[in-house]
């Protein structure tokens, strides 16, 4: 009898245990690790060291080598993916996915989308960059209440949604990048150890582990949507997400029904062409400029405004906002609070004004935009400009996702400030409730797409 009560047992616990199993099975996570050995996985470019130790992988850096990657030998499209990560504080580590290594791109570099993890002051772990390409898709200076999320000298989970083009990242639960882009959408993920040079031997031997590394590619069901920015990179589009938190398209990529020229009723008919994906202002032969265009719609006193830009070489030209008609000298050109759009390396402005303060994303002979190493692109590239005038009056210009000016509008600092530049002559300058959005024609051959704003309530 107890012997019989023993079997059924037993059989009880292997169903149960069958059972959970399945359950699992069903729920479509894949280990991607083993927790014993680097199988399923190979290495690239950098000679970092990657090993296994207490059911983790671990990467050790080494000096005078490039950045190391740790990468499935399977590609992935569509995913989920999750793991476990702990940084030495000194490191800069991150994760590819998907990613590319190609005999015809840089020999092999491996290139494509990466989740930072970033355990310095700067705190943008969970950010997306784009390694040996774009640079920064998604930087924490316009997010930055997610720098809070990582943990330093404690282990971290990060979650990334790859789903259609949509990327989204999670560090510890919290909400960090949005993306939406379409370049790449299949492609192996790794574990990189960033290069530390070879002069700093301090950072010789410092470390990045990862455990619970695991990937789901069926039945897939993201994240409820957030609130946080979505950086959409597919041009003139806007997601049910965007529309949802507020933004409207100023140009579809074919019709320029909400512009019209500064000095008419009408889109201008010289010069302007719209029906391309671009609005594109071609170069003058100096017979003609200060040809203007605006906005239908006045905004203010509080919104949002973003637009990508595209510049030829030497070229020169703007994105003003506020700009008050009550402010017109001729009839042209429109006056207003200016990001300047501008060639710094070929264009002599560049150089005038003061201490730098019309170069690229300044307020135009106000205020110098103060740009960090590769926040500019390269000319014939497309940079992408952001104007944020927040309902307390703190303006801010972002380049390419760094935040590279930042003012009150009215404080006694901006009128100082304006009372030293050109428009000192113009009382109340940048101070109107509303005014108008205008792109520039300084007579140079510039491009513009994905205009898009959202009107911030107080």
């Amino acid at each position: 009898m107890k012997r019989y009560k023993i079997h059924v047992a037993f059989l009880f616990l292997t169903l149960s245990f069958s059972v959970a199993n399945a359950q699992k099975s069903k729920d479509g996570w894949q280990d991607l690790f083993n927790g014993k050995d680097l199988s399923g996985w190979k290495q690239l470019n950098g000679k970092a060291k990657y090993e296994v130790k207490d059911g983790a992988i671990v990467g050790t850096s080494v000096l005078d080598t490039p950045n190391s990657f740790l990468t499935t030998e399977k590609n992935y499209g569509d995913f989920i993916f999750e793991c476990d990560v702990k940084v030495d504080n000194k490191l800069n580590s991150g994760i590819q996915i998907r990613s590319l290594s190609t005999p015809d791109y840089q020999n092999g570099r491996v290139h494509g989308y990466q989740v930072e993890i970033d355990p310095s002051d700067r705190a943008w772990s969970g950010g997306l960059y784009d390694e040996a390409r774009r640079g920064w898709l998604y930087s924490l200076d316009i997010n930055p209440d997610a720098k809070k999320a990582f943990k330093k000298d404690a282990w971290n989970k990060y979650r990334v949604e790859a789903i259609g083009n949509s990327i989204r990242t999670f560090v510890n639960g919290i909400p960090v990048a949005d993306v939406v882009d379409d370049v790449t959408r299949s492609g192996f993920i790794c574990l990189q150890v960033h290069s530390i040079g070879n002069k700093d031997k301090s950072l010789e031997g410092t470390q990045v582990s990862w455990k619970n590394v695991r990937i789901k590619t069926t039945n897939l069901k993201p994240s409820p949507k957030t609130n946080i920015r979505i950086v959409n990179l597919i041009p003139n589009t806007l997601t049910d997400a965007e529309k949802a938190q507020g933004w409207k398209l100023l140009y579809d990529g074919k019709s320029v029904e909400q512009w019209q020229s500064y000095s008419g009723a009408d889109f201008p008919t010289k010069r302007w062409t719209y029906n391309d994906g671009t609005i594109t202002i071609a170069k003058s032969d100096g017979s003609e400029t200060g040809n203007d265009i605006v906005t239908k719609q006045l905004y203010g006193p509080a919104f949002e405004y973003q637009f990508q830009f595209k510049l030829t070489e030497g070229a020169n030209s703007g994105v003003k906002y506020f700009v008050d008609k009550k402010f017109n000298s001729n009839g042209k050109s429109g006056v207003g609070l200016e990001f300047q759009v501008l060639d710094d390396a070929k264009h002599p402005d560049a150089k005038m004004g003061k201490n730098g303060n019309r170069t690229i994303a300044s307020l135009y002979d106000i205020i110098t935009s103060e740009k960090p190493n590769g926040a500019v692109k390269k000319i014939g590239e497309w940079n992408l400009g952001r104007i944020v005038v927040n309902p307390d009056g703190t303006v801010q210009h972002f380049l390419n996702n760094h935040k590279v000016v930042e003012y009150v509008r009215g404080s006694q600092s901006f009128k100082d400030l304006v009372a030293g530049s050109k428009f000192k002559g113009f009382e109340g300058f940048g101070l109107s409730e509303k005014g108008y959005l205008l792109l520039q024609d300084h007579g140079d051959n510039v491009s513009f797409r994905s205009l898009k704003v959202k009107v911030l309530s107080k």
